[in-house]
């Protein structure tokens, strides 16, 4: 069967044929390499009759020019039959393209591949046209889509595209529920061009908003400023101290000093009530060196840990006290806070609970506070916690 697939004419390799100058005859056949695979009984059948029985074949066939286009010829000059890639018509009516020679059983005649070439040939057609016609209802559908996201951001005020990058006259993405979409100007048709010129004057909009707003911001903060500047001030003509007042005239009082001095000259009705001052760190060691085992316990403010929570519920000592502070400084605000006073030196210290009442009073822009303690853990609870831990 393999003889059958050769031809005893040769085309000379070497012939070199120029546009425009004489040549011979034109062939009438051509000769082509045909690829195609033998299973291991068509390698058996090839040696009963001759054949080398290997598994690739590649015989050279002659190919009339009528049926030339069952030949490819490559970039590199080479022609061959048209049986790699193969094409297979399926079940679902989808063209398959597989890119592996032809396998038989029975070496085949040189019909048997003319017929197998010039179904590939069909199929291949059929297959390219099924391609592009799937290619092109892909991109319908995504230019769909994507005028639908297009129209919803122009008709939605409210979109605006990521910051980042920032979208400009040309380009921009818009975040959906599927992802990022990125929008060009020179590359999208139809409505999804208006995306990217929407998107970048919204952007310049947004951006003319926040500087206005800043600028508001600071003006709205300045006169606040100088406002609560102005009541410490006349505060301070009123009722300071000769050097508080040649301090403002210089220009040099810090305004806080000011609202400190205004807190307690407002809550001067309860100067008999005990002042929180924060220096959780002594309080803590002076509690802790009560028990003997800790009598040189050192607490400092790089190990102490302070934890606060405002109170909902209050004793009826500690309601008592809430209620006078509102009777002697009418129109004050008051809740209780908690603070847990704890270390990090002292491996299972016991921490001191401290149970203040906050009192504040607005004056026009400024804030008047005072914080006094209501209750705290005693240096007997310390000690017999500590014994309880040893």
């Amino acid at each position: 069967m393999d003889t059958a697939l050769h031809s005893v004419t040769r085309r000379s390799d070497a012939t070199v044929h120029v546009f425009g100058s004489s040549s011979p005859t034109p062939a009438t056949v051509l000769r082509v390499r045909a690829e195609f695979r033998l299973s291991e009984t068509g390698r058996k059948a090839s040696l009963l009759t001759g054949g080398n029985g290997r598994e690739i074949q590649r015989p050279r066939v002659d190919v009339p020019v009528t049926r030339l286009h069952l030949v490819h010829v490559d970039s590199a000059g080479v022609a061959r039959l048209r049986l790699r890639p193969r094409y297979e018509l399926r079940q679902d009516a989808r063209i398959a393209r597989i890119d592996a020679p032809p396998v038989y059983d029975v070496p085949p005649s040189l019909e048997k591949l003319f017929e197998e070439a010039a179904r590939n040939h069909e199929l291949e057609a059929a297959y390219l046209a099924q391609r592009t016609a799937a290619v092109s209802a892909r991109v319908d559908a995504e230019e769909s889509r994507r005028a639908q996201m297009a129209q919803a951001f122009l008709n939605d005020s409210t979109r605006r595209a990521l910051a980042h990058p920032s979208p400009t006259a040309r380009e921009c993405d818009i975040a959906t529920a599927r992802g990022r979409i990125h929008f060009d100007v020179k590359n999208d048709r139809g409505i999804a061009r208006d995306v990217p010129p929407e998107a970048f004057r919204r952007f310049q909009s947004d951006l003319r908003l926040r500087a206005d707003t800043a600028v508001r911001a600071r003006a709205e903060e300045e006169a606040i400023r100088a406002e609560r500047t102005r009541r410490v001030h006349e505060w301070v003509a009123a009722h300071g101290t000769p050097d508080q007042r040649s301090r403002v005239a210089a220009g040099m009082f810090p305004i806080e000093e000011g609202i400190d001095a205004m807190s307690r000259a407002a809550f001067e009705p309860l100067a008999h009530l005990t002042e929180y001052v924060r220096d959780g760190a002594s309080q803590l060691q002076t509690l802790l060196r009560s028990a003997p085992s800790l009598s040189d316990a050192v607490v400092t403010p790089r190990t102490l840990t302070v934890r606060t929570r405002e109170l909902t519920d209050a004793t009826a000592a500690q309601w008592a006290v809430m209620e006078e502070i509102r009777a002697a400084v009418p129109g004050t605000s008051v809740f209780l806070r908690e603070r847990a006073l704890s270390t990090t030196a002292i491996p299972n210290a016991p921490p001191l609970r401290v149970i203040t009442v906050v009192a504040t009073k607005k004056a026009g822009p400024l804030t008047l506070r005072r914080e006094f303690v209501v209750a705290k853990t005693t240096s007997t609870e310390v000690t017999e916690t500590v014994a309880r831990i040893a």
